[in-house]
């Protein structure tokens, strides 16, 4: 058995098998809170169906917390706090069309249900536009941000900051070359030229 530790085949499987356990832990866990998020979504769409039409008021999320937490004692994510929360992420979103529109299409595909709740909770209060929400969702799932890291991005402006780098490659370069400079630099953020330095 301890030739097989030393066979460089048998080191090469275990790398494979490891690579594709590591594989599917990560497809899980990105199942799970995009299965999470339309569970929220549904929450809080839920509720805001019955205060428009049944007209209960805010003592709603209280009621619904109390029960929700009593059926299912061993789950987080069910107090007042949290489902007012859910309530607050659908209405920010339900106001923005392409988002609502994509809901209605392939509600696992829209990028809201791509990253996870505490993201999605920061964008939404401290975003000024949807919009500019919509830019932080889109690097999130591109560069998979953690929650410091967009907050940095958030506070420092990048949304603001993208693309109006200044430039001197029209003086120093040719026309396709300058373009493709300037691309380039719109598509990279700071920490993202200092990662290649």
């Amino acid at each position: 058995m301890s030739e097989l530790i030393n066979n460089s085949e048998y080191k090469t499987l275990i790398f494979s098998l490891k690579s594709q356990i590591q594989s599917a832990q990560i497809k899980a866990a990105v199942a799970v809170n995009r299965e999470l998020l339309q569970l929220y979504w549904f929450i809080a769409e839920q509720i805001v169906h019955k205060q428009q039409t049944a007209r209960w008021g805010d003592g709603l999320v209280k009621q619904v917390s109390r029960d929700l937490q009593k059926e299912f004692p061993n789950m987080k994510g069910f107090s007042s706090r949290n489902i007012h929360m859910m309530r607050q992420w659908y209405l920010y979103w339900h106001q923005e069309p392409a988002i609502v529109q994509q809901l209605v299409a392939q509600i696992a595909q829209a990028p809201i249900f791509q990253i996870p709740w505490g993201q999605n909770l920061l964008i939404i209060s401290k975003a000024r536009s949807s919009k500019e929400a919509l830019f932080y969702v889109q690097k999130t799932i591109e560069n998979n941000w953690s929650r410091a890291v967009l907050t940095h991005h958030i506070e420092s402006n990048l949304h603001q900051r993208q693309g109006k780098a200044l430039s001197n490659f029209d003086n120093h370069l040719p026309t396709p070359q300058s373009d493709l400079a300037r691309q380039t630099l719109r598509t990279c953020s700071r920490s993202d030229i200092n990662s290649i330095i």
